[in-house]
Formats: C-alpha cells, sequence, structure tokens
C-alpha cells in the first residue's frame, strides 16, 4: 500500500531495506552486445542512424575548436539519460533519472570539468565571456555578478528542469490510476484512454529531456573554447 505519494521515487526496497531499484541504471549494459554483431539487427542500425545525426549536430555546435572524439561524450549522456527515462514508464521499474542524485551528479560533474578547463587553460576568453560586447563601464560590475550567478547554477538548473520534468509526469499517472477505484465502470475506458495518451506524452518528454539536457551542456562547452 502506497502510504505517501511520492513514495514511488522511493530508491528503497523491501528486501532487506536496499535500494536495489538503482540497479535499472546498468540495464543499458545489457546492449552493448548489439555493437560487437557482425550482422547488426534493425534495433541497431536505427540507433547508429540516430547517433550519426547527433555526432553532427554537435559537431555543428561545438564550432572547428573541438577536439576530436568529444561529441562522443554527450552522445553517451544523451543515450544515458534517454534510456533511464524510457526506462522510467515501465511498470515496476525505478527512474533513476527522477532522484537528484543521479541528474546532479551528471550535470555538475560536467560543468566542473568545462569550468577546470576553461579557467585553466583560457582564463583570458573567460573573464571577456563574462562582459557582453558594448556593455557600459558602469553597468559591467553588475554584468559580472549577473553573469557568475548564472554560470554557478547552471549545473542546478540542468538536473532540476530533468528531475521535475520526469516527476511531474509520473506523478499525473499515478494520481489518474489512484482514482480508478473510485469512478463508474462506464468511465474506465475514458481513462485508460486518458492514460495512453498520457504515456505516449511521457514517452515524447523522455525524448525532449534527454535533448535538452544533451545540448544545453553541449553548448556549454562550446563557451569555454
Amino acid at each position: 500500500m502506497m502510504t505517501n505519494l511520492f513514495s514511488i521515487f522511493d530508491p528503497s526496497t523491501n528486501l532487506l531495506n536496499l535500494p536495489l531499484n538503482w540497479l535499472s541504471t546498468f540495464l543499458g549494459i545489457m546492449f552493448i552486445p548489439y555493437s560487437f554483431w557482425m550482422i547488426p539487427n534493425r534495433h541497431f542500425i536505427f540507433w547508429k542512424m540516430i547517433i550519426n545525426k547527433l555526432h553532427l549536430e554537435f559537431k555543428n555546435l561545438m564550432g572547428p575548436n573541438s577536439f576530436n572524439g568529444s561529441t562522443f561524450i554527450f552522445i553517451s549522456l544523451f543515450s544515458f539519460v534517454l534510456f533511464n527515462n524510457l526506462l522510467g514508464l515501465f511498470p515496476y521499474i525505478f527512474t533513476s533519472t527522477s532522484h537528484l542524485n543521479i541528474s546532479l551528479s551528471i550535470t555538475l560533474s560536467l560543468w566542473l570539468s568545462f569550468m577546470f578547463y576553461g579557467w585553466i587553460n583560457n582564463s583570458q576568453h573567460m573573464f571577456i565571456h563574462m562582459i557582453p560586447q558594448g556593455t557600459p563601464s558602469i553597468l559591467m560590475p553588475f554584468m559580472v555578478l549577473i553573469e557568475t550567478i548564472s554560470n554557478i547554477i547552471r549545473p542546478g538548473t540542468l538536473a532540476v528542469r530533468l528531475t521535475a520534468n520526469m516527476i511531474a509526469g509520473h506523478l499525473l499517472l499515478t494520481l489518474l490510476s489512484s482514482t480508478s477505484t473510485n469512478i463508474p465502470n462506464y468511465l474506465i475506458i475514458f481513462l485508460i484512454m486518458v492514460q495512453i495518451l498520457l504515456l505516449i506524452l511521457e514517452s515524447a518528454v523522455a525524448v525532449i529531456q534527454s535533448y535538452v539536457i544533451t545540448i544545453l551542456s553541449t553548448l556549454y562547452s562550446n563557451e569555454v573554447n
């Protein structure tokens, strides 16, 4: 019995009170052998086509000064977030990206690596980036303060955006499903249709959010070069 509405996001289980639900995060390793097949199947061919499109798009966003192979970092990020978002739509599977533990760990590690690289190797560019071109001299201290604050909160905004969108959809599905015991039988079909539409919407949100967090991370990395 669900004692709390947010208990569906509880990572603990009833087996010796161990957080075994986090093991769903590593189920993507089962799909890695697809890339080693001598004759790839249709799923792998379709996924490879998506990866090639993402590689070209990230390459254009990062510009000609990017390192070779740097796009694979963001392709891996997209794959990891997308897999966990879609996996959480199945019943009885824990959505790890609905917790700040995972999303903040991903965004904070990427942001720290960008900042360390930028301030160590391109410190002059980082200072110039704090003041937009054409800013009056009297507004420069305020612009530096605003740009510093906006730069610091970037990993938090990325993590909260991903977590909030995943939690909101799951909560809405849970609330609608909990009302099925209190409505007449002739409304069950309507409720099922609404649930199916919401599930389609959540599938689109899962793809969009993984794409958004990857694109924003790519744009943030482009600012340090």
